[in-house]
């Protein structure tokens, strides 16, 4: 039980910190605002991202957003709680992913459900390139998607009594 709460405390960190500076950006910033952090590489910026990763879907009819960024995201969240519970003596890494996905779609998901959009401010750039901007709650999904290709990697590899050594 232990690790739940542990899983429990991140993920509400993540979500409480993922809408705290996204209000930050917005009550500070104007839209398309940009604040340059480190010269040539990293700006705060705000951005509305009405569509999915990297703006997918953003121009699709309104029954269809509704379909695709918030009805299906919210049984995926109880799905992910679902296999984060069953991970709970099992797998560290897989609890870790299905945590971290949850976390960060329940952070967008707020944003969907009160702004019809999700606020995005992190702009990574290099010599002219743009990283599409994103936020915290994106970030926590991409580690958790890291952690997931990893633990492939490693039951393939190592095989799956590796997994033992993970359990806590």
């Amino acid at each position: 039980m232990k690790r739940i709460w542990i899983m429990s405390l991140m993920i509400a960190t993540i979500i409480i910190a993922d809408q705290l500076t996204k209000g930050t950006v917005q009550s500070t910033m104007v839209l398309g605002q940009s604040i340059e952090v480190v010269s040539g590489y990293f700006n705060i910026t705000y951005v509305r991202n009405p569509g999915a990763a990297f703006g997918m879907g953003a121009g699709a009819s309104d029954w269809v957003r509704m379909i695709l960024f918030k009805i299906i995201p919210v049984f995926a969240c109880i799905w992910l709680l679902v296999m984060a519970w069953k991970e709970r003596y099992g797998s560290l890494r897989l609890c870790l992913v299905y945590s971290l996905i949850f976390a960060g779609a329940v952070g967008n998901l707020i944003d969907r459900f009160t702004l019809d959009y999700v606020v995005d401010f992190l702009d990574f750039h290099w010599q002219g390139s743009h990283f599409p901007a994103f936020n915290i709650a994106d970030a926590a999904i991409s580690i958790a998607a890291g952690l997931y290709i990893l633990d492939f990697i490693l039951v393939l590899k190592n095989g799956p009594e590796t997994e033992d050594q993970l359990k806590s």
